[in-house]
C-alpha cells in the first residue's frame, strides 16, 4: 500500500514541477510549485518525518510562496511587456540543458537499482519525541537560542525606527 502511495506522489511531483518549469503563466507555476511542496510533505510523512513535513509546509508553501505570489502580481507580468528572447540566447539555452542532460545520464549509468523498500517504521521523527528532547537534553541551547532571538528582534526595531 505504501508502495503506491510513494509511487502516487512522485509522479504527481514530477508533473506538478514539470508544470512549474513549463507554463507560461507565471501564477500556474506558483501554485503548481506550492502543489509540488505538498506533495513533497507528503514523502515526508511516508518517511515518518512528521515534524519536517509540518516544518517544510509551514516554511515553503506557506512563507516563501507567499512571497513569491506578492511579486507576481506586484510585476504584474504580461506578455506585451515581456522583452523577447533572441534566437542566440534559445540555442544557448536548449546546448546548456542538453549538456546538463548528458552529465545526468553519465551519473545515472553506473547505478544499480535494486529492490525498492520503505525504511522501517520508527519513531524518530514524531512531533512528540522531538518535544521531549528538545526540553530535556537541549533545554539550556534552546532558551539561549530564544534570547538570541528575541535581542535580533528589539535590535531589528530600533534600527528600523524613525529619530524625532
Amino acid at each position: 500500500m505504501s508502495q503506491y502511495l510513494f509511487f502516487t506522489l512522485s509522479i504527481l511531483t514530477i508533473v506538478s514541477a514539470l508544470y512549474v518549469v513549463f507554463s507560461r503563466n507565471p501564477m500556474h507555476s506558483v501554485l503548481s510549485l506550492i502543489f509540488c511542496f505538498f506533495t513533497i510533505a507528503g514523502h515526508y510523512v511516508l518517511l515518518n518525518a512528521q515534524f519536517l513535513a509540518i516544518v517544510h509546509i509551514i516554511v515553503y508553501a506557506g512563507a516563501i510562496m507567499v512571497l513569491f505570489l506578492f511579486t507576481v502580481m506586484l510585476l504584474n507580468l504580461n506578455k506585451e511587456t515581456e522583452p523577447h528572447k533572441t534566437n542566440w540566447i534559445k540555442i544557448a539555452a536548449v546546448i546548456a540543458a542538453g549538456m546538463l542532460f548528458l552529465v545526468l545520464i553519465a551519473s545515472l549509468k553506473s547505478t544499480e537499482l535494486g529492490p525498492f523498500h520503505l525504511p522501517y517504521r520508527s519513531t524518530i521523527g514524531f512531533v512528540q519525541n522531538i518535544g521531549i528532547k528538545l526540553f530535556t537534553d537541549y533545554l539550556l541551547p534552546f532558551e539561549v537560542s530564544s534570547i538570541l532571538f528575541m535581542s535580533a528582534m528589539i535590535g531589528a526595531v530600533m534600527l528600523a525606527k524613525k529619530e524625532k
